[in-house]
């Protein structure tokens, strides 16, 4: 089924994607977030990025996929596709995602090439072939929750906002690594990079755990009060708060699937992952149970009674006033009018 005005909305979708893959990697290389150099001494370093990569290639098929949503053209020329029949909005979804897709796959090029020349031994096998194959599933993923975000508004904002900490945490790593004279070391993914030192509860550690729990917690709460506000259905609601941290398990459990070789900073972030997700659910849950409530129509105030009336005061209401007469009109009438004369009074003799 074929549906006029899809074409410019299509091309949007993968013009984005490139353009919002290689922003994103451009700011990720220029920031030195991710580096494939050689020298690292960090036997982490190879994951982070991968893990960087996978993110940001899911991240640019979402941001294309609702970008092109929002500046689109109806199929049907109504204004936007939500206006459709339902067979054409289940079918302008996956299509809508799979050109952003497409789009966003300019990131396993652009990961794939720098990663050719370098050697990070800890990373297994060819770097290249690796990094260029977990950039495509980052790809996957962002496909199907692109699809998801079309489908529930909700789930878009908590991505959006997701995106947005996401980098602020991380230019605000580098930036006070610069600031303070110190040597590159990794700007981890959703984390603020601490030392082992400080409370752990069993293998998790708290003080590594605390930021992206509380970002996560006020980004699923805030990102959820337009959703409210609109009445939309709850459940979609409550599960768009696991939206955005459920990209960013994608893409640690992508970067480092097997993880008995983990370091005890990487296992307790591992492990935190699925609590972030709960988290990000319980903000926009607490936000869906304290939404307003629809005030009620004002009620129409009930038609005033009539006056009763004096019988006096109704004669003279319903007593025509008299009309105005016209002298001239009055005079030329009396002389058309013919004249009787009243003989005067007979009297006697």
């Amino acid at each position: 089924m074929v549906v006029r005005g899809w074409g410019g909305t299509v091309a949007t979708a993968a013009g984005v994607g490139v353009a919002v893959g290689a922003a994103q990697l451009g700011l990720g290389y220029g920031l030195d977030i991710i580096h494939w150099t050689h020298g690292r001494s960090d036997p982490s370093i190879g994951t982070t990025n991968l893990s960087w990569a996978v993110w940001i290639a899911a991240n640019s098929v979402i941001l294309g996929a609702v970008i092109a949503h929002r500046l689109g053209v109806d199929p049907a020329n109504t204004g936007q596709p939500e206006t459709t029949d339902r067979l054409t909005r289940w079918l302008w979804r996956p299509v809508l995602g799979l050109a952003a897709g497409l789009g966003g796959s300019i990131t396993v090029l652009l990961v794939m090439l720098p990663a050719r020349t370098a050697d990070l031994p800890q990373v297994s096998g060819s770097l290249a072939a690796t990094a260029a194959g977990y950039t495509a599933a980052g790809v996957v993923t962002g496909v199907v929750l692109a699809v998801a975000a079309l489908a529930a508004r909700p789930v878009a904002t908590n991505l959006l906002a997701t995106t947005g900490w996401v980098w602020l945490l991380g230019v605000a790593a580098v930036t006070t690594q610069v600031v303070g004279g110190a040597d590159p070391t990794r700007i981890p993914l959703g984390f603020w990079e601490t030392t082992a030192e400080g409370p752990w509860f069993r293998t998790v550690l708290l003080s590594d755990a605390a930021l992206p729990l509380a970002a996560v917690l006020v980004t699923g709460a805030l990102a959820a009060v337009p959703a409210a506000r609109r009445r939309d259905h709850p459940v979609g609601v409550v599960l768009s708060g696991g939206a955005g941290p459920l990209v960013l398990t994608v893409a640690y459990l992508v970067a480092q699937p097997d993880l008995t070789s983990a370091a005890a900073m990487d296992l307790s972030r591992h492990l935190l992952l699925p609590y972030l997700v709960l988290v990000g659910v319980l903000g926009a849950l607490v936000t869906s149970l304290v939404r307003p409530r629809p005030t009620p129509p004002a009620a129409k105030p009930a038609p005033a009674a009539p006056e009763e009336q004096t019988p006096d005061e109704g004669a003279a209401e319903s007593a025509s006033p008299a009309e105005p007469t016209d002298p001239e009109l009055d005079s030329a009438t009396d002389a058309s009018s013919p004249q009787t004369t009243v003989p005067p009074p007979r009297t006697g003799n």
